[in-house]
């Protein structure tokens, strides 16, 4: 028994002692904390786009006023001031600096009134239209040395401040006559003149020996009714405005047998186109400008025209105001340097017949060479 307490004390000591040496418990890991979830990244901004420079401004060409005086027949005459505004308009579209006026003349008393307001408004260049403005223009000139002038059918003032011009159109009108010979039915065509001096004379000579070399080379007869070649004389009306006397002067004309007139008169020249258009009869020869275009709704009675293109000698003196390329002298528009030319009427281009116009287009060559006189020796 007492051994048997005894190995019971043992074996309770020895568990005791098993318990000391025992490493205690460790204690239960705490539970993994999940990861914070990872933040996707801030999306990277794009980088503020790069404005273009803002473009460098061409510096701003000064203003350039080009300033027309017309002659009574008013700016939209159908003629000589409708064609130089037209070179004016020309320059505005070919630069764009350049801004157009015009001033128009009722009576001769404005011409010096309108150039005096166009100085005064410090007009770049003045513009004067026609012969009856040269005195107007010579003055003011002389007196505006610094004052830059351009005029039309004006040829021979010389200024360092002027640039003046002139146009061969008998040359042109020599074409028309030649034409006008070749188409006539009656064998007798016509002309007129609203103010006789050199610049419109010199159609009705053009004409005239046009019509004679006609004769010359086909051997016809055909006259012209309005205008004698060696007496220096010929119908005359006294102004550039009167469509009531285009219209006496056109039925003077028919009623002598004339079939084919050519108005030398701007705007007068209406008057004869409706005497035609009413009696269904007759052809006009336009000048200046292509009537056909001009009175679309009577190209039926226009059979061609004596182009006087002053709208280049305008625009191209504008342009060297524009460019400070200023040349004063007189320019002369001919044949050869496309100043002047003969032009078919819209509706009669394809009615001509073929035969004709070459005849017409030999002759260019012959009148730009001296061989073919459009002018009497030793009236110009």
């Amino acid at each position: 028994m007492k051994k048997l307490y005894l190995l019971l004390s043992v074996l309770v000591l020895a568990s005791m002692l098993l318990a000391a040496c025992a490493p205690a418990a460790t204690p239960p890991p705490e539970p993994t904390k999940a990861p914070e979830p990872t933040k996707a990244p801030e999306p990277t901004k794009a980088p503020e786009p790069t404005k273009a420079p803002e473009p460098t401004k061409a510096p701003e060409q000064p203003k350039v006023k080009a300033c027309q005086v017309t002659d009574v027949g008013g700016i939209d005459d159908k003629s000589f001031n409708a064609t130089a505004w037209k070179g004016v308009e020309d320059a505005m579209k070919k630069y764009p600096n350049v801004e157009g006026k015009y001033l128009e003349s009722q009576q001769q008393a404005d011409y010096e009134v309108n150039i005096n307001a166009f100085l005064e408004d410090k007009c770049d260049l003045i513009i004067t239209v026609g012969f009856l403005l040269a005195d107007a223009t010579k003055a003011a000139a002389e007196a505006n040395p610094d004052q830059k002038f351009a005029t039309i059918d004006v040829d021979y003032l010389v200024y360092d401040n002027l640039r003046g011009s002139g146009f061969a159109i008998d040359q042109a009108t020599f074409l028309n006559g030649y034409l006008a010979a070749g188409m006539t039915k009656t064998g007798k065509v016509g002309t007129y003149v609203g103010i006789a001096f050199p610049a419109t004379t010199r159609f009705m000579d053009g004409f005239a020996l046009g019509v004679a070399e006609y004769n010359k080379v086909h051997g016809t007869n055909v006259k012209v009714l309005g205008w004698d070649v060696e007496k220096r004389q010929g119908l005359e009306v006294g102004n550039f405005e009167s469509t009531d006397d285009g219209r006496k002067m056109g039925e003077t004309l028919m009623d002598e047998g004339a079939d084919i007139i050519m108005p030398v008169a701007g705007p007068v020249g209406l008057g004869t186109l409706a005497v035609m258009e009413e009696r269904k009869s007759g052809l006009l020869i336009g000048v200046d400008n292509d009537w056909s275009l001009a009175n679309p709704d009577k190209a039926d009675y226009i059979l061609s025209n004596a182009m006087k293109n002053m709208d280049l000698f305008v625009t191209e003196t504008i342009g060297m105001i524009v460019e400070g390329k200023w040349q004063s002298g007189n320019w002369i528009g001919t044949l050869e340097n496309g100043g002047v030319g003969l032009k078919y009427g819209s509706a009669w281009e394809g009615k001509v017949p073929e035969e004709l116009k070459k005849e017409i287009e030999a002759l260019i060559p012959k009148i730009i060479s001296g061989e073919i006189k459009t002018v009497p020796e030793g009236v110009y």
